[in-house]
């Protein structure tokens, strides 16, 4: 059976997002390596994607994803303890 064109969207997404975690991963541990705290880190990291996102979608839309992220912190989608069923 053929995938379907959203199929293969999908799955662009989602080898584009397992990338983008790589770099923020290899990013992560240059900065702790160079002694910065994991706090400053994360604080840098959501202030970048925040600017980025206003940047170049707009305030309405980092309003969005902020809204989003809280509903999925609070699912408890970030724990590291998670347990999925």
């Amino acid at each position: 059976m053929e995938a379907s064109l959203n199929d293969i969207d999908d799955m662009i997404v989602h080898e584009k997002m397992q990338a983008a975690l790589e770099y923020q991963n290899e990013a992560w541990a240059d900065g702790m390596a160079d002694g910065i705290e994991p706090e400053i880190i994360a604080d840098a990291a959501i202030a970048h994607a925040l600017r980025e996102t206003i940047r170049l979608h707009g305030e309405k839309s980092a309003e969005a994803l902020l809204d989003s992220l809280r509903e999925r912190m609070l699912a408890g989608e970030f724990s590291a303890n998670r347990t999925l069923q």
